[in-house]
C-alpha cells in the first residue's frame, strides 16, 4: 500500500502555478472520449492544427472550434494568426493589409539588415524590437563609452536586459578540473552536435506534440485510461539514460524497445489510476471502480479459466462486503483495496502484458521515425548553406584541463525568416514564426548574461534570439504541453542554500540544472546543443571531473539517479584530487530507492542527513515564468543529504558536525521572506515528483 501512496505522491509532482502563457500549442487535455467527428470542408491543414466547424443552436450559424486551444472563432480560421493563449488581443499580431492597398514591390519586400536593437513603435505604445536575419559578415562591435566591453547594440537593448529579482550569483569561478571523455561514451562528441536552428526545433516541437498525442491515444483505445501524468517526461528521461542516437530529446537507439519505466507506469494504472484518498466516501467510491474494471478487464481479455475464476470471486467478495458493511471506515475500505489489488493486481498483469508492452514499443518506433525526419532536415539545411556535415573525430589525448562550456564546432545555420521580441510588463516575449515562448524580464536578462559570458562565436549577439527561441522552446516540449506538467522538471534548491554550500562546502558547480535555474555559471544540463551557449558543460553523464566541489539534484528518475550513483562512484575511485559530490535525492523507502541504498552503502558516504518533509523548500520549476508568491513551495516527502567523496575531498570539504549544523540552520530559512517585498503570501506545498532539476541525461 506504501508503494501505491508513493506512486500516487509522484503523479500529484507538478501542480504548481506554471504560466499559462508558455503554452503556445496545447492538446487537449480531456480525457473523455469523444464521438467520429463527420466528415468537414475545411482544409487539412485547419484539420491537422485542430479546427472544426461546429453549428450554434443559440445563434443559429456556424462557427469554428479548436480543440486543441479550446478557442472559438465566428470566422474561418487563419493559419499562423496569433497565439491566442499568450496574446489573446492580438497585439503581437501582424497586421493584415487593407483592402485596396497597393501590392509591395520586389524592392520593397526585399530585407534590410538592422541591429538587435532596432525599435518599431506599434499604436499601443509598447516598444517592439524587430530582427531580420539576413546573413551578415560578422564585424568589430564597437564598444559603448558608457559601459565597457558593452557593444552600443547591448547599451540600446538595455530596457529588456535589466534585471528586478537576481537568484543566481555569475560571479563566481570554478574550482573544477576536467578530462575528456572516453572514445566509447554514449553521446556525440561537440564537433557532431548540429547547431540549433529555429526551423529545426520547430520540427521537433511539432513532432513531439504528435507523439504526446499519439500516446495519449493508445493509452485510452488499449487500456481505457489516460497516460500515467507526467509518464511521457519520465520517459524521456529514462530513454536518453540510454539512448545513442543523434537527436537531443527524442530516444531512437536503444538496446530495448520496451521502456521498463512506460511500462511500469502504465501497468500501475490498470485497470484504472488510483487517486490520492482524503474522505471516507472517496474511499468507497474508489473500491468499488476497481472492483468494477477488474471485471470488466478479465471479461474482455483472453485468459485463462483459473485467473477468471481468482479475479471475478474476489470481485464478487468485494462487492458483497460493501453491500453489508456500513460502517466502514476509510482506512478499511482502503485496507480491502490493498487486499483486492493483491489478489488480482498479478493476473491483471499478466493479462494485459502483451498489450501494454505494445503501447511502449510503438511509441518508441514513433519516436525513431521522427528522429530520422528531424535528422533529414537538419542535413539538408546544413547542405543548402555549404557546411560539412560531421565526421568521425580523433579521440582528444588524457590532459586535465580547467572546466569550460560546451563548444560547438559546427558554424550555425543562417536564418531565414525573423524573430521579434517584445516587453509585456515584466515578461519578454520572443516569437518565430507566429510560434511564441515567453520568460520573466529578470531570467532574460540572466540568459543575457551567460551568453556573453560563454558564447565565442557571435560578438556581437545577433543570433541570441534565435538561440534564445531554441533554448525555451526545448525545455517547453520537453516538460509537456499541459498547464501544470513538468512544472518539477526544473525544480532547485534555494538561493540561501546554495550560496551555504559555497560558503561551507567550497561548491561551484551544479550536476543537474539548466540556463534558466542554474545558480552558478558552470553547471551540466541536458541539452549540448542549446545550452552551451548559456554556460552549460553538457550532460552530467558525460562530464568527467577529476576535482571540484558539486551539488547534485538529480530529476527523480529512478533509472537516472541509478546511473548518477555509478558515474560518481566511477569518479571518485579514479580521481586522487579532491572530489566531492553532495546529492540530496527523495528519501523513499517502502520500497526503498535503489540508488538511495547503494549511496547509504558506499564506501565514498562520508556523512548523511535527513530534512523532515514540510520543514524544507525547493524552488519551483516554473520559476522563470511563475509568479513571486508562487516561487517557493514546501517539500512533503523527506529529503536525504549524502555526501560523496573520496579522500582528498574529504579532507578538503569535510562535512564536520558544525558544518552539517550550519547547513541545518539554513535549511531553516524560508525563500519567501527573502523574495518578497512584504505582505502575506500564501503558503504553497506540492508533490514531489519525480524529477527536481533539467533532465540530464
Amino acid at each position: 500500500m506504501c508503494f501505491v501512496h508513493r506512486k500516487m505522491a509522484r503523479d500529484n509532482h507538478g501542480n504548481s502555478q506554471e504560466d499559462a502563457a508558455l503554452i503556445s500549442l496545447s492538446p487537449s487535455t480531456s480525457s473523455s472520449p469523444r464521438p467520429p467527428r463527420p466528415l468537414s470542408d475545411l482544409p487539412d491543414e485547419l484539420l491537422q492544427a485542430g479546427w472544426e466547424k461546429c453549428w450554434s443552436k443559440r445563434e443559429s450559424r456556424p462557427y469554428y472550434f479548436n480543440r486543441f486551444t479550446n478557442q472559438s472563432l465566428w470566422e474561418m480560421p487563419v493559419l499562423g494568426q496569433h497565439d491566442v493563449i499568450s496574446d489573446p488581443l492580438g497585439l503581437n499580431a501582424a497586421p493584415v493589409p487593407a483592402e485596396g492597398a497597393m501590392p509591395t514591390t520586389p524592392k520593397d519586400t526585399k530585407p534590410r539588415k538592422r541591429r538587435l536593437s532596432e525599435e518599431v513603435a506599434v499604436t499601443d505604445g509598447t516598444k517592439k524590437l524587430k530582427v531580420e536575419s539576413t546573413p551578415v559578415t560578422p564585424s568589430p562591435v564597437p564598444s559603448s563609452p558608457v559601459v565597457p566591453g558593452v557593444s552600443v547594440e547591448e547599451k540600446q537593448f538595455a530596457t529588456l536586459i535589466k534585471p528586478s529579482d537576481v537568484y543566481w550569483d555569475l560571479d563566481i569561478q570554478s574550482n573544477v578540473l576536467i578530462k575528456p571523455p572516453p572514445p566509447s561514451h554514449l553521446l556525440p562528441h561537440p564537433s557532431q552536435v548540429l547547431p540549433p536552428h529555429p526551423e529545426v526545433e520547430l520540427l521537433r516541437s511539432q513532432l513531439i506534440l504528435k507523439l504526446r498525442q499519439h500516446y495519449r491515444e493508445l493509452c485510452q483505445q488499449r487500456e481505457g485510461i489516460d497516460p500515467p501524468r507526467e509518464s511521457f517526461n519520465r520517459w524521456l528521461m529514462e530513454r536518453k539514460v540510454l539512448d545513442r542516437g543523434p537527436d537531443p530529446l527524442l530516444p531512437s537507439v536503444c538496446d530495448l524497445a520496451v521502456s521498463p519505466s512506460m511500462f511500469r507506469e502504465i501497468m500501475n494504472d490498470v485497470p484504472i489510476r488510483l487517486s490520492r484518498i482524503k474522505h471516507r466516501e472517496e474511499a468507497k467510491r474508489l473500491l468499488f471502480k476497481y472492483a468494477e474494471a477488474a471485471k470488466r478487464l478479465i471479461e474482455s481479455r483472453s485468459a485463462s479459466s483459473d485467473i477468471r475464476k481468482v479475479v471475478k470471486w474476489n470481485v464478487e467478495d468485494t462487492f458483497s462486503w460493501l453491500r453489508r458493511d456500513h460502517l466502514a471506515t476509510k482506512e478499511d475500505y482502503m485496507d480491502r483495496l490493498e487486499h483486492l489489488r493483491s489478489q488480482c493486481g498479478p493476473h491483471m498483469t499478466a493479462v494485459a502484458r502483451d498489450s501494454v508492452e505494445g503501447i511502449c514499443s510503438k511509441i518508441y518506433h514513433f519516436s525513431q521515425e521522427f528522429v530520422k525526419r528531424i535528422r533529414e532536415k537538419h542535413l539538408a539545411m546544413l547542405r543548402e548553406a555549404n557546411i560539412p556535415e560531421p565526421v568521425a573525430f580523433a579521440p582528444s589525448p588524457e590532459k586535465n584541463v580547467f572546466c569550460h562550456p560546451i563548444r560547438l564546432t559546427m558554424p550555425a545555420l543562417p536564418l531565414q525568416g525573423g524573430l521579434d521580441v517584445q516587453q509585456d510588463g515584466n515578461m519578454v516575449c520572443v516569437r518565430y514564426k507566429g510560434e511564441s515562448v515567453r520568460v520573466n524580464q529578470s531570467y532574460f536578462s540572466k540568459l543575457f548574461q551567460l551568453y556573453r559570458l560563454s558564447c565565442t562565436d557571435d560578438p556581437g549577439s545577433e543570433k541570441f534570439l534565435s538561440r534564445v527561441w531554441c533554448l525555451l522552446r526545448r525545455y517547453k516540449m520537453m516538460s509537456g504541453t499541459a498547464q501544470y506538467e513538468g512544472s518539477g522538471l526544473q525544480g532547485a534548491l534555494p538561493v540561501h542554500v546554495l550560496q551555504a554550500l559555497h560558503r561551507i562546502f567550497g561548491v561551484t558547480s551544479e550536476c543537474f540544472a539548466s540556463p534558466l535555474n542554474c545558480y552558478f555559471k558552470q553547471y551540466c544540463s541536458a541539452f549540448a546543443d542549446t545550452d552551451g551557449y548559456f554556460g552549460s558543460r553538457g550532460p552530467c553523464l558525460s562530464f568527467f571531473p577529476v576535482s571540484g566541489s558539486f551539488e547534485a539534484n538529480p530529476p527523480f528518475s529512478e533509472e537516472l539517479m541509478d546511473a548518477m550513483v555509478t558515474h560518481f562512484e566511477n569518479l571518485l575511485d579514479s580521481s586522487d584530487q579532491p572530489l566531492s559530490f553532495i546529492v540530496f535525492i527523495p528519501e523513499w523507502r517502502d520500497p526503498p530507492t535503489p540508488a538511495l541504498t547503494r549511496m547509504e552503502e558506499s564506501r565514498f558516504k562520508r556523512h548523511q542527513l535527513v530534512l523532515p518533509a514540510f520543514q524544507h523548500e525547493y524552488r519551483s520549476g516554473s520559476q522563470h515564468v511563475c509568479k513571486r508568491e508562487d516561487l517557493y513551495y514546501k517539500a512533503v516527502h523527506n529529503t536525504a543529504v549524502l555526501f560523496l567523496q573520496n579522500e582528498a575531498g574529504f579532507q578538503k570539504w569535510s562535512p564536520t558536525p558544525e558544518h552539517v549544523q550550519d547547513l541545518c540552520a539554513v535549511y531553516k530559512q524560508s525563500g519567501r521572506s527573502s523574495s518578497s517585498s512584504g505582505g502575506t503570501e500564501k503558503e504553497s506545498t506540492r508533490e514531489e515528483g519525480t524529477s527536481k532539476d533539467s533532465m540530464s541525461n
